[in-house]
């Protein structure tokens, strides 16, 4: 069953919870072109996550979710405002909802675990989540080591849960690849940051249209930090003070509040242009209609050429 079957949804589509920018009227767009909507709660405190959640439902009548990052400070406050703002469908990062899952599982909620390993998705399934996503190395933002290519499969094959791919997805052959590899669905984050709903600065999309096929880099790597960005003047300081050996709290001086100067003030030379290795496909913004009728209509294409593709028949 594709997950846009599961939550009655056109496309089977989730987009990805990105802090900042996954806003409550955004993830109404999102769900109200046929995708589901997530509000990223990471970068908010809990009663704007309640007001963000109250003014997506005023805009839409179709299912959305909340993205929570588990390290927030306020991660158990927001846990109970999603219990209590009544929302089905919740997807993490950044550690284990375990001790949440009862209390959501009592509520009827949805509890879809983003995860960059094989163990973690197993003990993920072992916990009670419903799903998972899979996310690789390509995306954009926090990432793992595993490639889209080598986690989904892995995943798929350790556990019975539905999975969902995330990371390296902006066109129809990417996501045919994803149901090839055992995905039900995809997570989709840097094609819809261009599209003309989404509310980053204008320059932080025009970064992104701008950017070559090798214009990521993941900054972090050796702290323990990873996290791929665009490439500019911040990620370059950042890499070669990392190499000399700069300690975690003289490298957060680049960092901190740098993904909101990207964000609301278009700043893409110091700012964290959190983006995956993607961005060298996307050539034009577009409105949300269009990115999901593409994706849909390139895929069943080339589901449909595949053996033409393969046998050249």
């Amino acid at each position: 069953m594709k997950i846009n079957d599961y939550f009655g949804i056109k496309y089977p589509f989730i987009q990805g919870g990105m802090a900042n920018i996954a806003t409550g009227e955004f993830a109404a767009a999102v769900s109200n072109s046929g995708g589901l909507g997530l509000i990223g709660a990471g970068g908010m405190n809990s009663e704007e996550l309640r007001e963000n959640i109250r003014k997506c439902r005023s805009l839409t009548e179709n299912p959305f979710g909340v993205n929570l990052m588990l390290m927030h400070p306020e991660a158990d406050e927001m846990a109970e405002v999603i219990v209590d703002e009544n929302v089905k469908i919740v997807t993490t990062g950044a550690g284990s909802p375990g001790k949440y899952m009862e209390k959501w599982k009592c509520a009827g909620i949805t509890v879809i675990p983003v995860v960059s390993s094989v163990a973690l998705a197993k003990r993920m399934e072992r916990i009670g989540a419903d799903m998972i996503i899979a996310e690789g190395t390509e995306s954009g933002g926090h990432v793992g080591e595993m490639t889209t290519m080598t986690l989904v499969v892995q995943v798929s094959d350790a556990v019975k849960i539905p999975v969902i791919a995330a990371g390296g997805i902006a066109d129809g052959r990417q996501l045919a690849a994803a149901y090839m590899l055992g995905a039900c669905g995809v997570q989709l984050g840097t094609c819809l940051i261009t599209s003309v709903e989404c509310p980053v600065h204008e320059a932080y999309k025009q970064a992104i249209i701008n950017s070559k096929d090798n214009g990521t880099v993941v900054t972090g790597r050796i702290n323990g930090t990873p996290v791929r960005i665009l490439k500019n003047s911040m990620s370059r300081e950042y890499i070669k003070r990392e190499k000399e050996g700069a300690d975690k709290m003289e490298l957060e001086k680049y960092t901190l509040g740098s993904l909101r100067r990207a964000v609301f003030d278009g700043d893409v030379k110091s700012g964290s242009l959190m983006a995956g290795q993607v961005s060298g496909q996307i050539d034009r913004i577009k409105n949300l209609k269009e990115i999901f009728e593409d994706l849909d209509k390139v895929c069943r294409d080339t589901i449909k050429n595949a053996g033409d593709l393969i046998y050249g028949n």
